[in-house]
């Protein structure tokens, strides 16, 4: 498991450019499923047929393949970059961050105000940021930076301690690894209809077109998600414990259930199934249920005539940043809860409420 990780986390995909990723996803399904087609947006869609009878469940199994990141608008006379945000990003972590810029990852480092000249420690939107690539002048850098070009973090895949993966974009470069593992690992009694999908940062935008195609009886979303276990700076800084600002979820404690986000509210009876199988299976799972943020199951469930959806995610600490942590025992147990749904589901799961 996990062959793909880390060509997946260093591989650079903003939103609307997942080409990189794409390529990666193709080559790790080619052999282990049905049918593979790329649509109009560029997600993937992939059937795994199922092995029991004409009218076994169709599953969508969801996985974005964009990550945040920024895109440049322009040089100003100093011949440093301007830029946009693309995805949630905090403003906050960007000065002084490495990145790479356009097609062929032009080294740059986001300016920084000397300390001493923000005495107020003013947050600087990003609007408002530069990249400096070297260039001397506007002309040397018009030379090598386009406007629309996309810029990522310039950050590597690690491991840390034996237990931890760190590097950018597991969210949700880490779902897709997921949805490759499962798809590599086994056969199943449903049907397959795996997606691979664009824009999610956007607006979960390429996962409503391939739901719109795909018609499946039930979604299933593989994510990554904001764990809560840091410590509040507000806190008694001589304790020892945590006290956590923001205590949804823990790294190191199992995959996350959501009963609700701001894209979508779960279908009771897929999250009471996910909870009796972890149960059944032995898998360690936590409940979310902070309301902010949403997935793709957010799209899908709104897709046609309904699609009843649920949600499994790795709890992931400073994600959308250049560093993301996750747990390897998290993923570990993550492709088993998917795993065990997908051998466990059957029409009788979905009897109406």
């Amino acid at each position: 498991m996990m062959e793909y990780l880390q060509q997946l986390s260093e591989a650079i995909g903003i939103s609307g450019r997942e080409e990189a990723v794409r390529k990666i996803v193709l080559e790790a399904i080619d052999g282990c499923v049905d049918e593979v087609h790329v649509d109009a947006l560029g997600s993937i869609t992939a059937i795994k047929r199922g092995t029991e009878g004409s009218k076994r469940p169709k599953v969508m199994v969801d996985a974005h393949m964009d990550e945040v990141g920024f895109m440049a608008t322009g040089v100003d006379g100093d011949g440093l970059i301007k830029f946009v945000p693309v995805g949630g990003i905090d403003a906050r972590i960007v000065p002084g961050m490495r990145v790479k810029v356009g097609p062929s990852g032009i080294q740059g480092v986001v300016l920084s105000t000397p300390i001493h000249k923000n005495k107020d420690s003013t947050v600087i939107q990003i609007a408002n940021m530069r990249i400096d690539i070297g260039a001397s002048n506007k002309e040397e850098a018009n030379g090598k930076v386009k406007k629309g070009d996309r810029i990522a973090f310039d950050s590597r895949y690690r491991i840390l301690n034996d237990s931890t993966i760190c590097g950018k974009s597991l969210d949700d470069r880490a779902g897709c690894s997921v949805l490759i593992d499962v798809l590599r690992e086994s056969s199943y009694p449903c049907d397959i209809l795996a997606a691979f999908t664009v824009q999610e940062e956007i607006g979960l935008r390429g996962a409503m077109v391939a739901a719109r195609r795909l018609k499946p009886d039930v979604g299933l979303a593989l994510e990554c998600t904001t764990a809560g276990d840091i410590p509040n700076p507000l806190a008694d800084p001589d304790s020892d414990d945590l006290a956590d600002l923001n205590p949804t979820c823990r790294v190191g404690r199992g995959p996350t259930l959501s009963f609700m986000d701001r894209s979508m509210i779960a279908d009771p009876r897929l999250l009471r199934h996910l909870r009796q199988l972890a149960d059944v299976y032995g898998v360690p799972y936590q409940l979310k249920t902070q309301l902010g943020g949403g997935t793709d199951a957010g799209s899908i469930h709104r897709a046609n005539t309904g699609v009843p959806s649920a949600v499994i995610s790795l709890p992931g600490r400073y994600i959308h940043s250049p560093h993301a942590l996750i747990s390897h025992s998290d993923y570990l147990n993550a492709v088993r809860l998917a795993q065990a749904f997908l051998e466990n589901l059957t029409h009788d799961v979905l009897k109406p409420l």
